[in-house]
């Protein structure tokens, strides 16, 4: 597929369906079934099934320093000399990743933030690994905790090779984001100190998007690019790939992805999901079954009024508490990007039923079998091509709303997902479409 930018407008794009083998859709954070809440069937085989029926071309391995998943990408993938794991038969490559959790006192706050890892190939992996292991058990959790801090940590894998990447993972999330509300940090240079010169990029998260990054001095400056992952816990195509990074490079190799990352040379576009649908997009309490707007947690000076304890600070209030820039700013080296949601979204949407049903999975299977994959439908089929494919007029405009980013979605809040709602028509119309 090939990503033609609209200059005028960043947020709005076309794909074609032309082949182009240059363009790679990548999801690089994932995890292995030996993390906590994880699917006991995440494996590299399924990972490699759904991913193409997703529409990837390129994985994250996911927890390469835990010794269990580590033997199970060795009898699974073979490298190349570029960097890159495939399959045997190469229909799926893969990047070494891993996630780690920092937690550490910092400027007089406990501190958690997560970070991505990437490394250039198999003897870089042995060597983190090692370090990490000289740092605490690998083999309790497939993303591990660490009491130092950002700073020495890319300090230290920097020293063993500057070929490694770190990004931090879903940026503005309260808990564990390094912008988050409750253990997080105003800036880069505030968290990596004279590392931060090291850190090249951020990534989004389900609860924000580009233009709420776009604000930030970091992004705006052209110091920190915007990525996207998903960060799957499971094999599902409504958890893998929902956010993810295209890339358009002369070659597929370790080099070519992250100096894209790195320079925004070949950094062709991100795939979001609406930050309303993250399940920490508003402010609230999940136990108490309330959320609301940032402005509404100021009249109640951010105190839920059922139980009359603080309110867990969302994205949306915390991005207006750290922006440097005003809300629609938009930097000269803006990345395109899609907001849009998964398919089984909008199946369930359309059917009135779950993301597991079997009447969705019947639906699901029905238009990949027809449109290829699933990021070909979200990005490129026409309506007109939809409906002659005899898909339902009201599933063909959703699914048309979706990638326009007009359907309503109840925001997400203190770990609950947002709510898709069923789009309405004008007064007067009778029919919803």
């Amino acid at each position: 597929m090939q990503v033609i930018a609209n200059p005028k407008n960043s947020s709005e794009f076309l794909v074609s369906a032309k082949t182009n083998d240059k363009i790679v859709f990548a999801d690089l954070q994932v995890h292995s079934k030996h993390a906590r809440a994880t699917s006991k069937d995440l494996s590299i085989q399924n990972l490699t099934k759904w991913g193409k029926i997703k529409g990837l071309n390129l994985i994250g391995t996911g927890d390469f320093q835990h010794p269990l998943h580590r033997k199970h990408i060795d009898e699974s993938l073979v490298e190349d000399d570029k960097g890159i794991l495939h399959t045997p038969n190469k229909d799926m490559a893969f990047l070494w990743q891993t996630e780690v959790s920092l937690m550490f006192s910092q400027g007089g706050k406990r501190r958690a933030v997560h970070l991505l890892i990437f490394s250039p190939n198999t003897s870089t992996t042995n060597k983190i690994t090692s370090y990490l292991g000289s740092k605490g058990r690998l083999d309790y959790d497939g993303r591990p905790i660490f009491g130092m801090s950002c700073k020495q940590l890319v300090h230290d894998l920097k020293s063993l090779n500057q070929e490694i990447e770190i990004i931090p993972a879903h940026c503005m999330t309260p808990w564990f984001g390094l912008f988050g509300s409750k253990s997080g940090f105003d800036s880069l240079e505030e968290c990596f100190e004279e590392e931060s010169k090291n850190i090249f990029a951020i990534e989004s998260g389900m609860s924000a998007d580009p233009p709420m990054l776009w604000r930030f001095k970091e992004v705006t400056e052209g110091k920190a690019r915007v990525v996207s992952f998903s960060d799957a816990h499971s094999f599902w195509p409504w958890r893998l790939g929902r956010e993810a990074t295209i890339f358009d490079t002369p070659e597929l190799t370790y080099k070519n992805i992250i100096n894209a990352i790195r320079t925004g040379n070949g950094l062709k576009a991100t795939i979001e999901t609406p930050p309303s649908y993250g399940r920490y997009h508003y402010d609230g309490h999940r136990n108490c079954n309330f959320s609301c707007s940032p402005e509404e947690t100021k009249k109640l000076n951010g105190i839920c009024p059922h139980c009359q304890k603080p309110l867990t600070i969302g994205v949306d209030y915390r991005v207006e508490e750290i922006a440097k820039e005003s809300q629609g700013h938009e930097p000269n080296n803006a990345v395109p990007f899609y907001d849009i949601l998964p398919l089984h979204e909008l199946l369930a949407l359309y059917l009135s039923s779950s993301l597991n049903a079997k009447k969705t999975w019947q639906l699901y299977n029905e238009l990949i079998e027809k449109f290829q994959n699933e990021f070909n439908i979200l990005l490129n089929i026409e309506k007109e091509d939809l409906l002659k494919n005899k898909v339902d007029a009201k599933l063909a405009e959703i699914i048309v709303l979706n990638r326009k980013n007009k359907l309503s979605i109840k925001p997400g809040y203190d770990g609950e997902y947002g709510v898709v709602e069923m789009p309405s028509l004008p007064e007067g119309q009778r029919k919803l479409f």
